[in-house]
């Protein structure tokens, strides 16, 4: 299983499980069913988790280090400002509301399990990997950061 680490890029890992959410609930209409105000829910969802991953992503452009995910051995820095004083991985969290949004657009049971799908994968594969890079790279502070600071909300 160590060969999946850092190997997919997470913006790929969501776009993979939002088809399989997709697939999963019109493969079983049966576990369809009514959320009120859909398209509303869905919405607020989805451009929630977009402004999380974009305030992110200008943190680390500001911060002038990597925004890329298969190369965490590249960060420059340590970034614990802006978002990344409520998580460790806003980026990764905008993903995950995404497809919560993209759930509750689908209102179907079988498409629930897709963001909880798409944390447990990014966790085991991405972050916990990005984690013992970044404690290497930048040890006591790192170790600092990650007492304050939740890995996901």
């Amino acid at each position: 299983m160590i060969g999946l680490e850092l190997k997919v890029p997470p913006p790929a890992v969501a776009l993979l499980m939002a088809v399989a959410m997709w697939l999963a609930a019109y493969g079983l209409e049966t576990l369809a069913f009514a959320l009120p105000e859909r398209r509303a829910v869905s919405m607020v969802l989805a451009a929630s988790g977009i402004a999380i991953s974009s305030a992110g992503t200008w943190s680390f452009w500001r911060a002038r280090t990597t925004v890329n995910p298969t190369r965490p051995e590249a960060t420059s820095s340590l970034v614990t400002t802006g978002i990344f004083r409520v998580t460790r991985n806003p980026m990764y969290l905008g993903l995950f509301l995404v497809l919560a949004g993209w759930a509750a657009h689908l209102a179907n049971a079988a498409a629930l399990a897709g963001p909880l799908l798409f944390a447990v994968y990014i966790t085991r594969f991405q972050i916990l990997p990005e984690e013992r890079v970044l404690a290497a790279k930048f040890g006591p502070d790192f170790e600092a950061y990650k007492l304050r600071t939740r890995r996901w909300i």
